[in-house]
């Protein structure tokens, strides 16, 4: 947008805030599919000595590294600080090489410690196991999608051309 830096925002003319408004709708998607990635992790066991055995358990169940804490954290806290693109990459690469028996396992992990968090002791572990790995997938998916949505000025005219002319 070229703004310099040092302005302060009652220096910005209506087609100033304008333009950070467009910016931030475009990439609100993104931030809040971050934000919810980062809750989702959140919601597991502190990568500490007092959760340390949720992650060997969930290492072994799963039988990938990819969601250790030490192979994460620079994603992490890339995310933390808006980039997510790396951690819902890592995500999606850790979910996919799970085998069948492994995601079962994983979610049992999973869900054996939100139970213990979260208070929910109604719920099938499994089944709360499984609904977290979804919603990571899913949320894994809509970081990398609104990022890519979000650089493509020339595909966002093509839709808009093919919508408008129909």
């Amino acid at each position: 947008m070229d703004l310099a830096p040092h302005l302060e925002a009652g220096q910005l003319d209506v087609e100033g805030v304008a333009g950070v408004a467009v910016v931030a709708a475009a990439h609100s998607d993104g931030y809040a599919a971050t934000g919810h990635l980062l809750g989702l992790l959140a919601a597991l066991p502190a990568p500490t000595a007092a959760g340390e055995r949720f992650w060997s358990d969930l290492w072994r169940s799963s039988g990938t590294a990819y969601l250790l804490p030490v192979n994460i954290k620079d994603s992490v806290l890339r995310s933390l600080a808006g980039e997510g693109t790396a951690l819902a990459r890592q995500v999606l690469s850790a979910v996919d090489e799970f085998t069948p028996p492994q995601r079962f396992a994983a979610g049992e992990v999973i869900g054996q410690a939100l139970v213990e968090s979260d208070h929910l002791p109604d719920l099938k572990t499994q089944v709360i196991g499984e609904l977290w790995l979804r919603d990571l997938e899913l949320t894994a998916w809509r970081v990398l999608h609104a990022d890519r949505r979000s650089d493509d000025p020339a595909g966002r005219k093509a839709f808009l051309d093919a919508w408008t002319s129909v």
